[in-house]
C-alpha cells in the first residue's frame, strides 16, 4: 500500500512500473534506456512481502504411476466416506411418503435417472473433471477459490491484504485478445465497486459456513442411518434406542478427535473400499436377480415422464434425489491432501460404477418389492450379509463423519488465518501432514449441535430435509466463484463460460429451490446455522478492517520516532514489538516510549502476515529491513505463512527471526567485503561510488533505505546510512557493519522481551447505533472469548510486557 503522503506526487513511468519523479536526477534517470534495470519506489515491505513462489504456479513434481495409484486407493478411504453412504437414505428421502401411485414403476425409473444424471454431471464432469483444475497450489474449496481470485485481482476486504506485485498478474499477455479485455474489465470493475467485493466476500463466507453446517448433518444422518438397519435385525428395537445408539457413537467419535485424523482414519479406512466393493456386488446381485430392466433409466426420456407424471410432487422429491452427492464438496475440498489425477482415478473407476451399480440394484429390487421403500438399502441386501453390511455401514458412517469433521477443522483453521474468524485453538495431531488439525472449542460445538439435530429429527427421512440445503448451497457458491476464475484468470472463450454457467448454476438453482420448499420442515436449521457463523465471521472481519485502517492513519513518521529516540534511554536486550502493520511504525510503539521510562537497545518490529497462499516456503519466510539509521538499531521483520502453514511452540520462532537479522547483517559485510575492483566498488581506500542507475529509487523525505540490485538477495535491503554518505571508505563500512554484529550478539544475551500492544476497540461517538452495537458488544464479546494474541502467537508469557490504548473507530 503506498504512502499516502505520495500520492499526488508526479510520476514517471518505466516499463510499466510507477516512481516519484521529485528530483532532477529521477527525471534523468526515467529518460535512459529501457533496458536497464527497472526503477521502482519501495519504502515499506509491501510488495516484497507479497512476492513469494507461492503466488505462481510452482513446478510440481512428477510423480510416478505407483505413486498416483497409491494415493488414489488411499482417498477412497479419507474422501469418499460420505458420497458412498448416500445409499442407505437416497431412495427412502426421495419417495419419503411411499410408493402408492398406480404408475410407481416408471417413478422408481424416473428418480432413478435423475440419480444416474445428478451423479454424472456434478461430482463426475463437474467437480472431477472441471472444477478440479482450478485449485490453489493443490488445495480447493471456498477459501482456495477465493484466495486465487484474490491474488488475480485487489479485491480483497481482509485486513492482511497489501499491493500485490505486478509480475504476478495474469493477464501479462504477449498478444491481446478479446478473452483478454474481457478480463481486464471484469477485473477492473471488480476493484472498483466496493459493494461487489463486499457480495463477493459473503458469498465465500457463507459458502464456507455451508461446509461447516454440512458437517454438522453429515454426522447425524450417516450415523442415525447406519444404526437403523438394525431394526431389521430385531423388532424388539424401537427408535427411540436407535437414537440413543446413535447419539453415544457420536460422542464417543468426537471425544476421538483429539487423536487427530490419521489414527481415527486409519481404523475404518480399510472399510470404504470393501464398502464399494459390497455395495457394488450387491448392485448387479439385485439387478439380475430382480429387474435388469431397471438399465432404461439410463434413457433420459423418464425423466422427463416423471416430472410431467408428478409435476409438483416431483419437483420436492428432489430433495431426496440431491442426497445423492452429498459429499462432492468435501471430495474437492480435501484435495490438498492427494492430487487431482489420484482424484479422478478413484472416483471415475471405483466409486462412481460401484454406486451406480448401487442405485441400479436398489431400483430393480423396489421394481418388485415397492413396499419396502422406507428401509431399501437393508431389506435389499441379501440375508447372508446382513450383519456383515451392518458393521461396515457403522464404520463407514464414522469415517464419512470424520472426513466432514476434519473438513471442518481445516476451513475454521483458515479462516482465522485470513483474519475472518476469532482466534481459537489449533493443535495439529501429525507430525507429517501439515493440514490434519484438531479445534478443541469447535470440536464440542459440534458434537452439542450433532447431538441436538440427532435427538430433534430422530429419523434419516426427516434429517434430509435439513441436509439437503447445506450441500447445494455450497455448490452453488462454487459455481459462481469458478465462473469468475474462468473469465479473469483462465479466459476462457465466452461461449464456454456461458456453458458451464447456464448448465451448473441451472442444476444448482433446481435443486436449492426443492430444498428450500422443505424451509418449514427443517431445512431452516442448516441456514440458521450457517447466518450465525457467517455473523460472527463478518463481524469479526469487519471490526478487525477498522482496526487496522486505524492503526494505519496514526501510524508514526520517521521523523517523530527519531525524534523520540534520541530522547529515551537505552538498556541492553532485544525488544520484539509484535503489530499487524507491514509498512509503517504502529502508534502503539509512541504509547510505549511515552509511557516506559526506557526501551532496548534493539528494537524489532515483528509483523506476523498470512497471505492468500497455502504455503510460503521456509527459506521466503522472513524478510528483514532497516528502519532510520544504523545507529539506532532498529529493524523491520515481516514473517509470512500461508493459511495451510502453521506455528507451533517448538519451531523456535524467536531462533529464526534472530538468525535472518544476523544474516542480513551479515550479508551487508559480505557484500562489502566484495572484489574491490568491481563497478561497485572502485578500491578500499576511495570513497563508495554508487552508480544511480544499480540502486532503486527513494523518496528522501521519508529517509527509506536504497534497494541494492547488485550481488545482493532480493530480501535483504543494504544499510542506508552506509549508502547516503560518499565518504565512507570501505575500511568504514566493513568496520561498522562488524561493530553492528556484535552489538546485536550483545544485545540478545541480555535479554530478549516481547512487547505487545493490547488495544480496546470502541466505536467513536459519531458512529450509528448498529456500528456501536457491534463493535461495542458483538465484538468485544467475540475478542473476550477467543485467544489472546499472546497466545495465539507462542508469545513466552514469562517475557511478555504488554501496553494497553484504545481505539476509537
Amino acid at each position: 500500500m503506498a504512502d499516502p503522503s505520495v500520492e499526488d506526487e508526479p510520476r514517471c513511468e518505466i516499463e510499466g512500473d510507477v516512481v516519484p519523479s521529485d528530483t532532477s536526477q529521477e527525471k534523468q534517470i526515467c529518460g535512459r534506456d529501457k533496458n536497464q534495470r527497472r526503477l521502482r519506489r519501495m519504502d515499506s515491505l509491501d510488495m516484497e512481502s507479497n512476492r513469494v513462489s507461492g503466488l505462481k504456479q510452482r513446478n510440481q513434481k512428477v510423480l510416478t504411476t505407483s505413486v498416483i495409484l497409491r494415493l488414489a486407493y488411499e482417498s477412497i478411504g479419507v474422501v469418499y466416506g460420505d458420497v458412498g453412504t448416500s445409499p442407505l437414505y437416497v431412495f427412502s428421502s426421495t419417495f419419503a411418503n411411499g410408493l402408492h401411485s398406480v404408475d410407481y414403476k416408471n417413478d422408481i425409473l424416473g428418480a432413478l435417472s435423475l440419480i444416474i444424471y445428478t451423479l454424472t454431471l456434478v461430482p463426475l464432469i463437474k467437480y472431477v473433471c472441471i472444477v478440479s483444475r482450478a485449485n490453489d497450489n493443490g488445495d480447493g474449496g471456498t477459501i482456495a477459490l477465493y484466495s486465487l481470485i484474490c491474488r488475480h485481482a485487489k479485491i480483497s476486504l481482509l485486513p492482511n491484504h497489501q499491493v500485490e506485485d505486478r509480475e504476478l498478474s495474469a493477464y501479462k499477455l504477449d498478444l491481446p485478445s478479446k478473452q483478454l479485455k474481457r478480463a481486464f474489465k471484469v477485473k477492473e470493475n471488480l476493484e472498483n465497486s466496493h459493494g461487489a467485493r463486499t457480495v463477493l466476500l459473503i458469498i465465500t463466507l457463507l459458502g464456507t459456513c455451508m461446509v461447516i453446517g454440512d458437517g454438522v448433518m453429515t454426522p447425524s444422518i450417516s450415523v442415525l442411518s447406519a444404526v437403523g438397519g438394525i431394526q431389521q435385525a430385531t423388532s424388539n428395537l424401537n427408535q427411540s434406542m436407535v437414537v440413543v445408539i446413535s447419539v453415544a457413537i457420536l460422542i464417543i467419535l468426537f471425544m476421538l478427535q483429539r487423536f487427530g485424523t490419521s489414527k481415527v482414519g486409519f481404523v475404518f479406512a480399510p472399510a470404504v473400499l470393501v464398502w464399494f466393493c459390497f455395495v457394488g456386488i450387491i448392485g448387479l446381485h439385485n439387478i439380475f436377480k430382480y429387474e435388469p430392466r431397471a438399465f432404461k433409466a439410463f434413457n433420459p426420456i423418464y425423466i422427463y415422464y416423471y416430472f410431467e407424471r408428478n409435476k409438483k410432487v416431483g419437483w420436492i422429491s428432489l430433495g431426496g434425489i440431491v442426497l445423492a452427492i452429498t459429499g462432492t464438496e468435501a471430495m474437492f475440498a480435501d484435495l490438498g491432501h492427494f492430487t487431482v489425477p489420484s482424484i479422478q482415478i478413484a472416483f471415475s473407476f471405483v466409486v462412481y460404477p460401484c454406486l451406480l451399480c448401487a442405485y441400479i440394484g436398489q431400483a430393480s429390487y423396489l421394481l418388485k418389492n415397492p413396499q419396502d421403500v422406507g428401509h431399501t438399502f437393508y431389506k435389499s441386501t441379501p440375508g447372508p450379509l446382513y450383519w456383515p453390511m451392518f458393521v461396515i455401514a457403522v464404520a463407514v458412517s464414522i469415517i464419512a463423519s470424520q472426513a466432514m469433521i476434519s473438513a471442518t477443522f481445516t476451513i475454521i483453521k483458515q479462516s482465522v488465518a485470513l483474519g475472518c474468524f476469532p482466534r481459537v485453538k489449533v493443535v495439529h495431531t501429525s507430525s507429517k501432514v501439515a493440514g490434519q488439525v484438531y479445534i478443541p472449542e469447535m470440536n464440542w460445538v459440534l458434537m452439542i449441535a450433532c447431538v441436538f439435530v440427532t435427538v430433534l429429527f430422530q429419523t434419516p427421512t426427516k434429517l434430509g430435509n435439513v441436509y439437503g440445503i447445506a450441500v447445494v448451497g455450497v455448490m452453488l457458491v462454487t459455481t459462481l466463484l469458478f465462473t469468475l476464475i474462468m473469465i479473469m484468470i483462465w479466459q476462457t472463450h465466452i461461449l464456454l463460460v456461458l456453458s458451464f454457467l447456464v448448465v451448473f448454476g441451472c442444476i444448482d438453482l433446481l435443486y436449492f429451490s426443492a430444498v428450500l420448499y422443505k424451509f418449514d420442515q427443517g431445512g431452516y436449521l442448516p441456514l440458521a446455522f450457517a447466518t450465525g457463523l457467517l455473523f460472527v465471521m463478518y463481524v469479526w472481519h469487519y471490526v478487525s478492517n477498522l482496526r487496522y485502517a486505524y492503526e494505519l492513519q496514526h501510524k508514526m513518521s520517521l521523523e517523530a520516532l527519531s525524534g523520540q529516540i534520541e530522547k529515551i534511554r537505552r538498556v541492553p536486550g532485544i525488544g520484539l514489538i509484535y503489530t499487524e502493520l507491514a509498512q509503517g511504525i504502529p502508534g502503539i510503539f509512541s504509547h510505549m516510549i511515552e509511557n516506559l521510562p526506557a526501551i532496548h537497545s534493539v528494537i524489532v518490529f515483528v509483523c506476523v502476515k498470512f497471505l492468500p497462499v497455502t504455503t510460503v516456503l521456509n527459506e521466503e519466510r522472513f524478510l528483514v529491513r532497516r528502519v532510520g539509521s544504523s545507529s539506532s538499531h532498529i529493524y523491520w521483520c515481516v514473517a509470512r505463512y500461508g493459511y495451510k502453514d502453521f506455528r507451533t511452540e517448538s519451531d523456535h520462532f524467536e531462533q529464526e527471526l534472530l538468525e535472518k537479522l544476523a544474516n542480513f547483517i551479515s550479508s551487508e559485510l559480505q557484500m562489502a567485503m566484495q572484489d574491490h575492483k568491481s563497478s561497485f566498488y572502485v578500491t578500499e581506500t576511495e570513497p563508495l561510488n554508487i552508480p544511480c542507475t544499480d540502486v532503486q529509487l527513494v523518496n528522501q523525505q521519508d529517509a527509506c533505505p536504497l534497494f541494492l540490485q547488485t550481488g545482493m538477495p532480493s530480501n535483504v535491503l543494504a544499510n542506508p546510512n552506509l549508502l547516503s554518505n560518499p565518504l565512507l571508505t570501505m575500511a568504514d563500512v566493513i568496520n561498522e557493519l562488524k561493530d553492528e554484529l556484535d552489538f546485536l550478539i550483545q544485545s540478545k544475551d541480555a535479554a530478549v522481551v516481547y512487547l505487545l500492544g493490547h488495544s480496546d476497540v470502541q466505536a467513536s461517538k459519531t458512529s450509528s447505533l448498529l456500528k456501536r452495537c457491534i463493535v461495542n458488544y458483538a465484538y468485544e464479546f467475540l475478542r473476550r472469548n477467543c485467544r489472546k494474541a499472546s497466545v495465539a502467537l507462542f508469545v513466552p508469557h514469562q517475557r511478555l510486557l504488554e501496553v494497553g490504548m484504545i481505539c476509537y473507530i
